[in-house]
């Protein structure tokens, strides 16, 4: 039985009228404006410093083109900092102060300049519904080929991408929420496909105008992407560079972008998960840029807000889990592991994944926050803040100081980590449980029950040829690890995919079923009857990872004699 989808009109019916195509049309002064504003933060009162801010980007920017050039990189890279490094020598260093100053100061001017027009992008119309009508149809072939050979089955196709895409969570008041201020939303990030899926679910089935968000630089390499990308609201972030004129203007971009209400979209873990858990640790740059943004806008007097929207999203299969686990395990663990070649981007194994995943997998979760203010209270739906004790609250007074509201970064900097914390807390309650990820997690605990006196490497380096869990043994364990889900369910403390409502055997095969299913080492499988065996233990431990933190483990009698994991002679 197909579920019922709730597919929401437009709250902006008239492109021309979103924050975004506004900002696009009025790019030149809004160039103007960030570089007069990063200037201003950054400006050194004595010339030394000035001076000693500009060589050391001058030698850091050297070092990058050096040694990580890309496609992508300006033809004329290497002539700019070379000009650059001579009018600092040559005007600079050998005039008066005063003189020096106003050429140390045009200098910075010049690399904020280009930084500025590298880092804002554009929104074309044409560009936009070309996109929209591409994927729409990209889905519908994908999914007629899959689901229904017929004529009739054309017609279908995009209801069938909509109940796949699980949105789930209170949208509507995320809908209200734009009559009030700037929406934020901040999602989770563990595949390369989030952006694309989080994006047309925000389109075609929440009705939400197009946002900004960050594009790393690495991306416009590949040449479509590039033509896509710097025409559909996206900045470019180019991480390679770490130099403070850089960050500086790709934050104040941020900031004066939300000050102008262009609703925006950036994963705050900075970079895909590695190990597969809910992010832990957020980046603190670009989050802060909303508390920066309000706290002007409450200096201004005005009464918009800005609204930060965590966003889960949960799959049963992760294109690039083998890859990814592999980085975080030679991190964490420094052992020498072979590094594995991340095909993830290319067009071609893309288009596989896409279409395996479509044509076999089931649904995608998005679980969609509640939203929150700057300083992580909940909101309702007409913008009104509260604090843990359902008291409203006026968000303004939070910027107070000696009775006027004024800029504090060493404060601000505090109320960042204040919104960091409460979106960590929040994505822990609005996950969404996959029969995958459930599986994979009571499998994984029950080899280190088996395994006691080994470490968590000791344990991925066992052969999993070795090593079969018994049906009924599986089932045991999720049934106890159930029973605990469903009483954090009604806490309030998690979200449950339906089918982990199901009885224990159907959510095993289940699981199992759906897990890591295009990976050539799967990460389980049934053997010969119902008993299950993996292929790859370091993969199964990155779908694991999903529930990692709960103390989910701790649900379980593990000194029960059903419980038992057989080594294969």
């Amino acid at each position: 039985m197909k579920k019922d989808v709730q597919v929401y009109p437009r709250i902006i019916e008239k492109i021309e009228d979103w924050p975004i195509h506004r900002l696009s049309e009025d790019r030149a002064a809004f160039i103007r404006e960030l570089e007069d504003a990063t200037f201003k933060r950054l400006r050194p009162r004595k010339l030394q410093d000035i001076v000693d801010l500009i060589v050391k980007t001058i030698y850091q920017e050297r070092i990058r083109i050096k040694e990580s050039p890309w496609k992508v990189d300006p033809p004329n890279e290497r002539s700019f900092w070379n000009k650059i490094s001579k009018q600092l020598i040559k005007k600079s260093l050998d005039r008066k102060d005063s003189d020096a100053m106003a050429e140390a100061e045009d200098i910075l001017r010049k690399i904020i300049h280009r930084y500025s027009e590298e880092i804002v992008g554009t929104f074309k119309i044409p560009t936009f519904r070309f996109a929209q009508r591409f994927l729409t149809v990209l889905f519908n072939r994908l999914l007629n080929a899959a689901f229904d050979k017929s004529i009739a089955g054309i017609w279908r196709g995009r209801r069938q991408l909509y109940e796949r895409l699980n949105v789930v969570g209170d949208v509507e008041t995320v809908r209200q929420l734009f009559r009030h201020g700037t929406v934020v939303v901040v999602p989770t990030h563990s595949s390369n496909l989030d952006s694309i899926l989080v994006g047309y679910a925000m389109d075609q089935i929440m009705g939400l105008p197009s946002f900004s968000y960050g594009a790393g630089l690495n991306l416009y390499n590949f040449g479509p992407a590039a033509y896509f990308m710097n025409r559909l609201g996206a900045y470019r972030v180019d991480r390679r560079k770490k130099n403070a004129i850089y960050l500086e203007t790709l934050k104040t971009m941020s900031t004066l972008s939300i000050q102008r209400g262009v609703n925006s979209l950036f994963f705050p873990g900075g970079t895909r998960a590695r190990s597969g858990e809910l992010e832990q640790e957020l980046k603190l740059g670009l989050l802060g840029t909303a508390v920066e943004a309000q706290r002007a806008l409450c200096q201004r007097g005005e009464n918009r807000k800005v609204f930060i929207v965590p966003l889960v999203i949960g799959y049963h299969f992760v294109l690039e889990a083998p890859f990814l686990i592999e980085q975080h395990l030679r991190y964490t663990g420094k052992e020498n592991y072979i590094r594995l070649r991340d095909d993830s981007l290319s067009v071609r194994s893309w288009f596989r994944f896409v279409w395996r995943f479509f044509s076999t997998t089931s649904d995608i979760s998005l679980s969609v926050g509640k939203p929150m203010d700057v300083l992580g209270n909940f909101v309702d739906a007409n913008g009104r803040s509260f604090d843990r004790f359902g008291n409203e609250i006026n968000i303004g007074e939070y910027f107070l100081s000696e009775n006027q509201i004024n800029e504090d970064r060493q404060r601000e900097g505090e109320y960042t980590k204040l919104l960091a914390e409460r979106i960590v807390e929040r994505y822990a309650v609005e996950n969404v449980v996959l029969s995958s990820h459930l599986i994979a997690f009571a499998v994984f605990e029950m080899l280190l029950h088996q395994n006691p006196k080994l470490d968590l490497f000791g344990i991925l380096r066992l052969p999993p040829d070795d090593y079969l869990f018994p049906f009924d043994s599986v089932v045991e364990v999720v049934e106890q690890m159930q029973a605990r889900l469903y009483d954090w369910e009604r806490e309030g403390k998690i979200k449950l995919s339906p089918e982990i409502h199901l009885r224990a055997p159907e959510v095993v095969r289940h699981g199992v079923k759906k897990l890591g299913i295009f990976h050539r080492e799967k990460p389980l499988m049934f053997a010969k009857g119902e008993d299950i065996v993996s292929s790859n233990f370091r993969v199964l431990y990155f779908y694991h990872n999903r529930l990692k933190n709960y103390g989910l483990e701790n649900a379980v009698h593990w000194k029960s004699e059903e419980i038992e994991v057989l080594k294969v002679d």
